[in-house]
Order: C-alpha cells, then sequence, then structure tokens
C-alpha cells in the first residue's frame, strides 16, 4: 500500500479531529479538575466529545449512500 494513497487529506482531518476531540478535551477536562473546576472539566469534556461527534457524522458519515438490496 502507498503511503500517499493512505495519508489523503480527508484522512488526516478525520485523524486530526479524533485527536482534538478526544485528547484535547480529555487533556483540558484533567487540567481543569486539577484547578479544582471539575464541572467545568466535565462540560469541556461533554462539548468537545460531542461536538466532534457531530462533526465526524455530518462532514464523513451522512454522506454516505448506504442502502440495503432492492425487493426485486
Amino acid at each position: 500500500m502507498d503511503a500517499d494513497a493512505f495519508l489523503t487529506r480527508d484522512t488526516i482531518l478525520i485523524l486530526l479531529l479524533l485527536v482534538v476531540g478526544i485528547g484535547g478535551s480529555g487533556l483540558a477536562r484533567g487540567l481543569l479538575a486539577e484547578q479544582g473546576y471539575d464541572a467545568l472539566g466535565s462540560a469541556v469534556f461533554v462539548v468537545g466529545y460531542g461536538t466532534m461527534v457531530v462533526v465526524l457524522w455530518y462532514g464523513w458519515i451522512r454522506p454516505l449512500d448506504i442502502t440495503g438490496p432492492s425487493g426485486r
């Protein structure tokens, strides 16, 4: 498999979105919890993770044409 075929622009964007959505919001949650803002940290994590899920669905999964076999 060619490395250029694997690392397309779309693949890099998805990987970056996953790293920021999971890792970034998790780090922010941890840092806020260490400072005594546990509830705010949890809210930041939920919003960050939820935004990542919505963006992945809207930009990558929603446009897929997923249809079952036709009845004919």
